[in-house]
């Protein structure tokens, strides 16, 4: 692809201080973008904020429930480009309170594309991160961008339906709206300690047992948070270049994995094999297995991963160490 000039560029980004969006940010004003960013709750310990990216940013304070926001900051920035990446992310948080999900991926959603068609003189190109997640259980793997979505639990009927009207807005209003839809992101900066990945490398460092809640053999897609925002990066400048509107996109290393797999990988990266993982095979209302197919991206996008497991998680385990350091 044409290498894009990203210079001036005025971006907004949702979900800024999440794992996905901090990276992003970062890439985004290493290539001269001016980015705007909507944040609900500060968290300091966040790589947004550590890194102090945050002070080359324009910041706006809100919550995607909160349409009049959103479209401040479109109209007042003058927003060419989002990257709609907030979202409530967390399966057992909605699982446990699913209105709270619904109302922000589902109403975040639609109020980021509003404000977009309202404002379509200024907006360009949407990209709605949705997820593997919203395909549901399959019969046939890998999902490609063909299959149904059918999610059934809540955090996957929340990307089910975000990302059905996100398609709606381009079918119905022509909006410039690309779809990416990622298997588990992993990576320096995840402080969802829930997750598996910075769940491990925490009790390893503490010298604990990480605590696997299934049986540990779940699979799933893992792909490292730079392979994510270099795929995104690709995906917003073809849309901008007017070459993939109304397209989705699966962004894998389409290597299956199994949790008890990764946890073992990072076990022998840490150099903690006398650590033995506890196991405690509880029935989860989660999808048990997953797997994507990234041909489309890497036809259209030439997007192709540069990190496998290891160099991936070699990297993210680096961060921690720092990241511990520093807080101590």
């Amino acid at each position: 692809m044409t290498e894009f000039n990203w210079t001036e560029k005025r971006v907004l980004v949702t979900g800024a201080t999440g794992l996905i969006g901090s990276w992003l940010v970062k890439d985004l004003l290493n290539k001269g973008a001016k980015v705007v960013c909507l944040i609900r709750d500060i968290d300091y310990q966040t790589e947004f904020y550590r890194s102090k990216d945050y002070l080359k940013t324009t910041i706006v304070n809100g919550a995607l429930e909160d349409m009049d926001t959103i479209e401040r900051a479109v109209n007042e920035y003058e927003i060419e480009l989002i990257f709609h990446l907030g979202a409530q992310t967390i399966v057992g948080a909605a699982q446990r309170e699913p209105l709270q999900t619904f109302e922000s991926n589902i109403r975040g959603t639609y109020h980021i594309l509003e404000a977009s068609r309202k404002h379509s003189e200024l907006v360009k190109g949407v990209i709605v991160a949705s997820s593997d997640k919203a395909y549901g259980i399959a019969k046939e793997l890998p999902y490609n961008e063909d299959h149904r979505l059918e999610g059934t639990h809540p955090y996957d009927v929340s990307k089910s339906c975000a990302d059905l009207i996100s398609q709606s807005y381009y079918h119905s209003y022509g909006l410039p709206v690309s779809i990416s839809r990622c298997g588990n992101v992993y990576g320096g900066g995840d402080l969802n300690w829930s997750r598996i990945v910075p769940g491990t490398i925490r009790s390893l460092l503490d010298d604990q047992r990480p605590v696997l809640r299934s049986d540990g053999n779940h699979i799933r897609d893992y792909i490292y948070v730079k392979d994510v925002v270099a795929a995104y990066s690709l995906q917003a400048a073809s849309l901008l270049m007017n070459k993939t509107a109304g397209e989705s996109f699966n962004f894998s290393n389409e290597s299956r994995t199994t949790v008890i797999e990764i946890v073992n990988e990072i076990i022998s990266i840490m150099g903690k094999e006398n650590i033995k993982p506890e196991i405690l095979n509880m029935k989860l209302k989660e999808i048990p297995e997953q797997s994507l197919s990234a041909k489309k991206a890497h036809k259209i996008l030439d997007w192709h991963p540069k990190f496998d497991l290891r160099k991936g998680l070699s990297e993210t385990v680096n961060w921690y160490y720092n990241y511990f350091e520093k807080s101590e």
